[in-house]
């Protein structure tokens, strides 16, 4: 079984042994990545998709909705309602802290929802905006890392800068975000994923978003994109409560400033659940406004049996413990496997995460894509090396995301025992020069 010799070695750190013990070492970790190797294994630790068994949760949604019909009488099958179902509306509007006219149901993608959003503000101009963003000389957003690589992907695509923050635990280094943003006018915005963070699990609090609402900025329309992927997905029953963004900026002079995301990706279906963009009420005019010129509408019948299926916002409450008695094994896995081989030796730390999807391991400067090289040749697959940071650009070369909720159980033990042997090898090698 891969990790039994490195169990029986001393947990001194590596740096502070001798050459030779170091040498010695390293022959080690060959041998058992060799053995690796030999064992054709095929695992996944690349995407934080939900497992089978996760979205067996919501299989009644099959048998739904009973009828046609919404709580307004309105025909669902028919065309109309660009902002989605009153009914689930409310159910989501009371997770999110925010009020139902303030938000709008739509299709199955948060992300297709935020490409929308970018568009409007890059060929229309906010809300708040003198002009249209692709009027500006140019565009900057400010990105924290570790951070989530299809924000990076997006603002790649349209043409968008990019300046780096670190993700605190707390939150964004909320003083570099507010001198960055106080000093340039062409920076626009931030992604944030306010709560379990991909990847790191970082929980902002209620400081950091009282500060992110108020500050001065540059540029007067300046946005947070407050992409709230993960706000339910607990993994202990001491569940994080997301800031109240809207109402914080709403206080502090600047109502239009964020702009909330959310999905059921992670809930429901993650290829069939409902997608959600909120804000101050002018920003959803806004928004429907734009959306009109090219939609009549959304599924309301996706969405009529989401309301149906939870019912209330408890409902939604209680279905994601469900989750969390699917997913929490994994992580407790991950955490056992990583202590245990890699505890005390000074080559990785990571994350341990109350609610997400995501892992984020940090290994030796300069030999993250090593380990990820190092564990394809063991039939592992992980997200490319960079990933977690704009144009895959890790400066230091350490960070590694872990997504382990798809594998079964038992595979997530063997990937994981996998990894920690690569990591071993790769750190080996560094030491031994």
């Amino acid at each position: 079984m891969v990790g039994v010799t490195q169990q029986s070695q001393s947990t001194r750190p590596l740096a502070d042994r001798s050459p030779e013990e170091i040498e010695a070492f390293l022959a080690e970790q060959r041998a058992a990545h060799a053995d690796l190797a030999a064992r054709g294994l095929t695992l996944d630790l690349t995407r934080g998709k939900p497992s089978s068994a996760q979205l067996d949760l919501s299989d009644r949604l099959l048998a739904l909705p009973e009828g046609h019909v919404d709580a307004d009488g309105v025909d669902t099958r028919n065309y109309g309602g660009l902002h989605g179902l009153r009914e689930l509306r409310e159910i989501f509007a009371e997770l999110l802290w925010i009020e139902p006219e303030q938000l709008v149901a739509g299709g199955s993608s948060s992300l297709v929802m935020m490409r929308e959003v970018l568009v409007d503000l890059l060929l229309k101009g906010g809300v708040d905006s003198e002009r249209p963003w692709s009027a500006e000389e140019k565009v900057t957003f400010i990105c924290p890392v570790p951070g989530y690589d299809r924000h990076f992907t997006l603002l790649e695509w349209l043409g968008i800068e990019t300046v780096t923050v670190p993700m605190l635990e707390t939150g964004p280094d909320v003083d570099a975000v507010a001198e960055i943003a106080a000093a340039d006018p062409s920076v626009k915005g931030i992604w944030i994923v306010p709560t379990y963070a991909n990847p790191t699990g970082s929980v902002v609090t209620q400081e950091v978003a009282e500060r992110l609402a108020s500050m001065p900025t540059a540029a007067p329309d300046f946005k947070i994109f407050w992409d709230n992927a993960y706000a339910f997905h607990h993994l202990t029953e001491d569940e994080a409560k997301s800031a109240d963004i809207l109402s914080l900026a709403s206080a502090a002079g600047h109502p239009h400033r964020p702009i909330m995301f959310a999905s059921t990706s992670k809930i429901t279906y993650a290829g069939a659940g409902v997608a959600f963009v909120g804000g101050s009420v002018e920003t959803v005019q806004w928004y429907v406004g734009h959306l009109g010129q090219g939609s009549i509408g959304p599924d309301k019948l996706n969405q009529l049996r989401h309301a149906q299926f939870f019912g209330s916002a408890q409902g939604v409450r209680d279905h994601m413990v469900r989750h969390r008695e699917v997913i929490g094994p994994k992580f407790a896995e991950v955490q056992r496997v990583l202590e245990e081989r890699l505890g005390g030796l000074g080559v990785a730390t990571w994350t341990e995460p109350t609610g997400g999807y995501f892992v984020s391991l940090d290994v030796l400067d300069g030999t993250a894509s090593r380990v990820i090289a190092l564990a394809k040749q063991a039939g592992i697959a992980l997200t490319p090396a960079g990933s977690a940071f704009p144009h895959s650009d890790d400066p230091r070369d350490r960070n590694i995301r872990l997504a382990p909720t798809f594998p079964p159980l038992e595979q997530v033990t063997a990937a994981m025992e996998a990894v920690t042997t690569c990591v071993l090898l790769a750190a080996a090698e560094k030491l031994h020069g």
